[in-house]
């Protein structure tokens, strides 16, 4: 009975979660840097920010702004001013807090908004990365300490479809840049996929 359970057991999750959903990708000809083009032009650029975690909701804006040596600042705040987060995108890769409010200050949720920002600049380090297609889209992928992240566009690599940010065989979070004008998205939206973390952002136009 005990060896029939295992069985079973096993048997699930090899049709489930055990599943590699990009066990049929093939390696293919292409340039990993074609994705550059993908990155948003941010230059003092303000987003209407909705964010969703577990049972709570936080809304406001979101400002991105270039700085003269090159890093990236990001600060979250309400309407009427109160800071939720401020974080800094150095240009050689490094990240810097330079504020989080009590409530949100845990490692786990720093650690998130900080990858799923990472993610949204898309700056990957393209080294290691190779092609792959599923004979509809090619798939940038770029080896991370726990699984790749895959940045997914048409067989040309003249749209950006999504980002996945993938375990050794699903995605984990996915993110979509959207509506690009003069080099910025006007929407990105970021789902987490095992828990309710998902960001929104559109747009404001001055």
């Amino acid at each position: 009975m005990r060896l029939l359970l295992l069985n079973s057991l096993l048997l699930l999750c090899l049709l489930t979660s055990c599943t590699n959903v990009y066990k049929g990708l093939q390696k293919t000809s292409g340039n990993p840097a074609c994705i550059t083009q993908f990155r948003p032009q941010f230059d003092n650029t303000l987003y209407s920010t909705q964010v969703d975690v577990m049972k709570h909701h936080l809304s406001g804006l979101l400002f991105i702004k270039q700085m003269p040596d090159s890093s990236q600042r990001v600060v979250f705040a309400n309407e009427m001013g109160f800071k939720f987060f401020d974080f800094e995108f150095t240009k050689d890769g490094q990240f810097i807090k330079h504020y989080m409010m009590d409530k949100m200050d845990k490692k786990a949720v720093v650690k998130t908004l900080r990858g799923d920002f990472e993610l949204v600049l898309l700056h990957p380090d393209l080294q290691k990365a190779t092609v792959k297609t599923d004979g509809h889209f090619h798939y940038v992928v770029v080896p991370t300490a726990k699984g790749s992240n895959y940045y997914i566009t048409d067989l040309s690599c003249t749209k950006l479809e999504r980002i996945e940010k993938s375990s050794s065989r699903k995605p984990v979070v996915k993110a979509w840049l959207t509506d690009y004008k003069n080099g910025v998205p006007d929407t990105i939206l970021i789902r987490h996929q095992a828990f309710k973390f998902n960001i929104s952002l559109q747009r404001v136009q001055k």
